[in-house]
């Protein structure tokens, strides 16, 4: 498997990308093209084409969750594939998966929206729609893990403004949030956009999953920005037993949180134009 970091709130040093809060991943597994999450803007677009990277081949978009950060470059996508096709260029009709939460209106203060601007519907006509709580393999070895379990008491189960169901406002606690898991040989590489759901559920939930105790590899957000100072132990101390060969803490991860991590992890540096290869 081929992971090249599209967007992340940081650059590489010396390397001339474009960095905003957000992610998008561009993988490469068995001969498929998946895109993991979009950022906020159209610069995972500009920075793909400065990596001579065609997003109009992609097989698939995941989505780990609706807020913006992660949805709100589907309309620059969606007008990447328009122009392709004007153009008459093969413009592939990816499958789109994600949880059936993700394009729900979702609201916080007096911010009317902070989830997709596009709905089901009008993705309907670019991408074939695969929403699901449960684990679907994408390839043999790469795992969209749905809906995730959340068992440890000390993951942050704040809930993050409104969401809209059925015409009903409810407390969004997230339950759109996923990841994704890669079964190496060596052990699991675990993907993540924001981990609402908690980084720690996220990875006892790919190895109930994948059946497999071993981790490689971490590589996302965390969501630890500014945790309670429990959550912030628990998660080191779950660290420390887990000894995955590296981590990747990126995007929503403050710097207290990687420096504290860094005591029990290998921690390694995360921006845009990074390429990582399992």
């Amino acid at each position: 498997m081929k992971l090249t970091v599209l967007i992340d709130n940081n650059t590489l040093i010396d390397r001339y990308f474009i960095g905003e809060p957000g992610v998008s991943y561009l993988i490469e597994e068995e001969g498929k093209k998946i895109l993991f999450d979009v950022g906020y803007s159209d610069a995972f677009i500009m920075n793909a084409g400065k990596l001579a990277i065609d997003l109009l081949d992609v097989d698939f978009l995941v989505l780990s969750h609706g807020h913006l950060d992660h949805t709100w470059g589907l309309m620059p996508l969606l007008r990447l594939y328009t122009e392709g096709m004007i153009e008459g260029l093969k413009v592939n009709k990816p499958t789109l998966v994600a949880h059936p939460f993700t394009f729900l209106t979702k609201k916080i203060d007096n911010l009317p929206e902070i989830g997709s601007l596009l709905t089901e519907d009008k993705l309907s006509g670019y991408f074939n729609l695969k929403l699901s709580r449960e684990p679907i393999n994408l390839t043999e070895r790469l795992i969209f893990l749905g809906e995730i379990d959340r068992i440890h008491d000390f993951e942050d189960k704040n809930t993050i403004g409104k969401i809209l169901k059925n015409g009903v406002e409810e407390n969004d606690f997230l339950l759109d949030d996923s990841a994704l898991v890669y079964k190496s040989p060596n052990g699991l590489i675990v993907i993540t956009g924001c981990s609402h759901a908690g980084i720690c559920n996220i990875i006892e939930y790919a190895k109930k999953v994948c059946g497999d105790e071993r981790v490689v590899d971490v590589i996302g957000g965390f969501h630890l920005l500014n945790p309670t100072k429990e959550q912030l132990q628990e998660t080191v101390e779950y660290f420390r037993s887990l000894q995955p060969d590296s981590v990747h803490a990126c995007h929503c991860t403050d710097l207290n949180a990687k420096i504290a991590l860094s005591k029990v992890s290998d921690i390694k540096e995360v921006g845009a134009g990074l390429v990582l290869e399992y």
